[in-house]
C-alpha cells in the first residue's frame, strides 16, 4: 500500500484523529510506533516512517506506544471498501482464522497458495500473514490483560499463543513491558479490573459522526424474540462464535460503543470484537462518505439531517442469509415473525451464567436443513429455498465469511434456485459490508428516492447513482431511512 508520506506527516503534525487507523507512525529514534493523533511531541520528519499496519511496524522492530495505544483505534476502512486479496485476508485474520486454521487454512479460503499470499500481503501491507496475525494476537492479549481477571497462562492460550513463553516474549516486544506491568498500568488508568470471570467491558472506537439511532432503529424493526432485544439506548443479542456461545450488550456513547461481553470461551474475544465492529460498521470513514453523497443536490439535505450513517452488518453470515431468504417477498414484520418462530422451535438455550437478557441462539444451518421442514410455514417455494440454502451452507457449498469477494458471492447466490439479485445484493451489503450496492429494485429505496425528488424508475435511478460510487450502499441506507 503506497502512502503519501508528506500528507501523513501533515496529519501527524496536526494530530488529526481522522487518520487514526489509516496508517501507523513509526519513530526511528525511539523505536516506538503511534497512532497519528498521539499527543506526544511531534517527531522530526527525518525521524519517522509511515506504515500501513501495526504488523508492519512490529516486523521492523518497533514497539507500540503505551500512551496512545495505536491498536485501540478504528480499523482502516480499506478492508471493507476493497475486494482484493489483501483486504479479504485482513478481514479473515481479524476473525482469528490463522489461529484456528493456520496460514494454510487462510490461503485455502482465499484460493491462493501460501507463497503467493505471503508475497501479496508483504507487498501491500508491509508484513506477511503470520506477522499480521501476531499483531492481532498481541492486541487481543492486551484487551484480556486489561479487562479481565484471567491469569496470564489462561490469557496466553485464549489469545492464540502456542505457549506462555511466546506470549510473554510477544507482549514484551510489542509493548516494551511484561504482561503484569500492562495490567498494573491499566488498573491505574481505569480503576479496578472487572471481577466477574468471563465478562469483559470494552470500548469499540469509531470515527465520528456516528448515526447510532439509525442502527438501533434498523435492528429494532427486525429483532427476534429471545435472540435479540433493542431499546432506545442499547442493543443486546446472543452470539454464535467459533469456540462457543456468548452474549453482548452494545451501548453507543460519545466516541465509542461500550460492549459488555459474556464469553463461553475467552478464545472468542478476537473474533467477537471483529464481528461486532462489522455489525456496527465502526471502521467506516463517514466524512468521506458524507462529502461525496452531499455533492448531489437532492441528497445534501438528507446527509445534513443524518450525518455519519452506517451500514447495518452482521455477526453471523449464516443467520443473516437464512433470515433474508425467509423474509423474501414479505414485509419486515412478517419476516421477523417467521424468524422468531423458527428460532423458538430449533434454537439453543444458553446457560444462565452467560446471559441476563436474550438467551436463544439462532439455529444452525445443519439444524434447519435437518428439521426445518417440520416447523417452517408459508409458501412451499419459500420453504424449499430456505432448506436448499441451509443444505448448501451445511455442506460447505456456500461459504458466508468475511473473506468472500462480493462479486463472486453474488454470482453464487443468484445461481441458486429461489435467490434473486435483490437477495444477493442485500447479503453482499450485510455480510461483507460491500459499500457499493444500490439495491435499485428495492421498494423502500425507490420510495425514498421519490421522496427526495430523485428518479424512482430502476434504470434512471441506477444511472443517477453512478455519481454516488463507491458509496451506493450508504445512499441506499439513506433512502431506506427517508422512506
Amino acid at each position: 500500500m503506497l502512502l503519501d508520506q508528506e500528507r501523513c506527516y501533515r496529519a501527524v503534525a496536526s494530530r488529526d484523529a481522522r487518520f487514526d487507523g489509516h496508517f501507523i507512525t513509526a519513530v526511528r529514534t525511539t523505536g516506538i510506533y503511534c497512532r497519528p493523533s498521539c499527543p506526544a511531541t511531534t517527531p522530526k520528519r527525518a525521524n519517522v516512517e509511515f506504515l500501513p499496519t501495526a504488523g508492519a511496524a512490529q516486523q521492523r522492530g518497533y514497539r507500540a506506544c503505551r500512551r496512545c495505544l495505536p491498536d485501540a483505534v478504528p480499523g482502516s476502512p480499506d478492508w471493507n471498501t476493497r475486494a482484493d486479496i489483501a483486504a479479504r485476508a485482513m478481514r479473515l485474520i481479524t476473525d482469528g482464522v490463522v489461529e484456528r486454521d493456520g496460514v494454510t487454512g487462510l490461503a485455502a479460503r482465499l484460493g491462493y497458495s501460501e507463497r503467493h499470499l505471503n508475497r501479496v500481503l508483504t507487498a501491500e501491507l508491509g508484513a506477511g500473514p503470520l506477522a499480521l496475525a501476531r499483531a492481532h494476537r498481541a492486541h487481543t492479549a492486551r484487551l484480556l490483560i486489561e479487562t479481565t481477571p484471567l491469569g496470564m497462562a489462561d490469557i496466553a492460550f485464549a489469545a492464540g499463543f502456542a505457549s506462555v513463553r511466546q506470549f510473554n516474549d510477544t507482549v514484551r516486544e510489542v509493548y516494551g513491558v511484561p504482561p503484569t506491568t500492562l495490567r498494573t498500568e491499566s488498573g491505574r488508568r481505569r480503576g479496578t479490573v472487572p471481577a466477574v470471570a468471563g465478562t469483559l467491558v470494552l470500548r469499540l472506537p469509531y470515527r465520528p459522526p456516528f448515526d447510532a439511532a439509525g442502527l438501533l432503529a434498523f435492528f429494532a424493526a427486525r429483532a427476534l424474540d429471545g435472540v435479540e432485544t433493542v431499546t432506545e439506548h442499547e442493543y443486546r443479542r446472543t452470539l454464535r462464535l467459533p469456540h462457543g456461545a456468548a452474549t453482548v450488550t452494545l451501548t453507543p456513547l460519545a466516541g465509542y460503543v461500550g460492549a459488555t461481553l459474556r464469553l463461553g470461551d475467552p478464545r472468542d474475544l478476537g473474533p467477537a470484537v471483529a464481528r461486532l465492529r462489522r455489525l456496527l460498521d465502526l471502521d467506516a470513514d463517514p466524512v468521506a462518505i458524507d462529502d461525496l453523497l452531499g455533492t448531489d443536490p437532492a441528497f445534501a439535505p438528507c446527509v445534513a439531517a443524518v450525518p455519519g450513517i452506517r451500514l447495518p452488518g452482521t455477526v453471523d453470515g449464516t443467520e443473516t442469509a437464512l433470515r433474508a431468504v425467509l423474509g423474501q417477498q414479505v414485509s419486515v414484520a412478517a419476516a421477523r415473525t417467521a424468524g422468531a418462530r423458527l428460532a423458538a422451535a430449533l434454537g439453543e438455550r444458553l446457560p444462565p451464567a452467560l446471559t441476563d437478557g436474550p438467551d436463544l441462539l439462532f439455529p444452525t444451518a445443519e439444524t434447519i436443513a435437518a428439521r426445518g421442514a417440520e416447523v417452517l410455514t408459508g409458501p412451499a417455494t419459500r420453504i424449499a429455498t430456505v432448506l436448499r440454502i441451509a443444505e448448501e451452507i451445511a455442506g460447505g457449498g456456500l461459504v458466508l465469511d468475511a473473506g468472500r469477494d462480493p462479486a463472486d458471492l453474488r454470482a453464487e447466490l443468484v445461481a441458486l434456485p429461489g435467490i434473486g439479485p435483490w437477495t444477493a445484493g442485500y447479503l453482499a451489503m450485510r455480510v461483507l459490508g460491500d459499500p457499493d450496492e444500490l439495491l435499485a429494485t428495492d421498494l423502500g429505496v425507490r420510495r425514498g428516492a421519490a421522496a427526495l425528488g430523485l428518479p424512482s424508475e430502476i434504470d434512471t435511478l441506477t444511472a443517477r447513482a453512478e455519481n454516488w460510487k463507491p458509496w451506493r450502499s450508504y445512499a441506499a441506507t439513506h433512502l431506506w431511512r427517508t422512506s
